[in-house]
């Protein structure tokens, strides 16, 4: 579900976060073994184009077979201040979806 959301949201994401905020997301799964040390280095190479890195994080972690890729993703955003809107917008979304997933599941 989560990772649903984050792919519906990518644009939006990849929008909002700077060079920083996005470097402080990958080191902070670097840190919780989500992502490897060469995809670590391969996206620190983009870091002159923080919507590109971003965007080739969030591909990253869709083709990953971590579980808990877009857990440790919302952890990183929840502990930026600013992109903390971000967790807001996510939770919106799931708000909004619910009803159409739950019509779904009763048919």
């Amino acid at each position: 579900m989560l990772k649903l959301k984050f792919r519906e949201m990518h644009l939006t994401i990849v929008n909002k976060v700077n060079t920083a905020q996005t470097a402080n997301i990958i080191n902070f799964l670097f840190q919780e073994r989500v992502i490897a040390v060469n995809d670590t280095r391969e996206l620190q190479r983009i870091r002159d184009d923080p919507q590109q890195q971003c965007s080739e994080l969030l591909t990253l972690l869709h083709a990953s077979e971590n579980p808990q890729a877009f857990v440790k993703l919302y952890a990183a955003i929840n502990g930026d201040s600013e992109l903390r809107r971000l967790n807001n917008c996510l939770i919106n979304f799931q708000l909004q979806s619910q009803p159409s997933l739950q019509y779904r599941s009763n048919r």
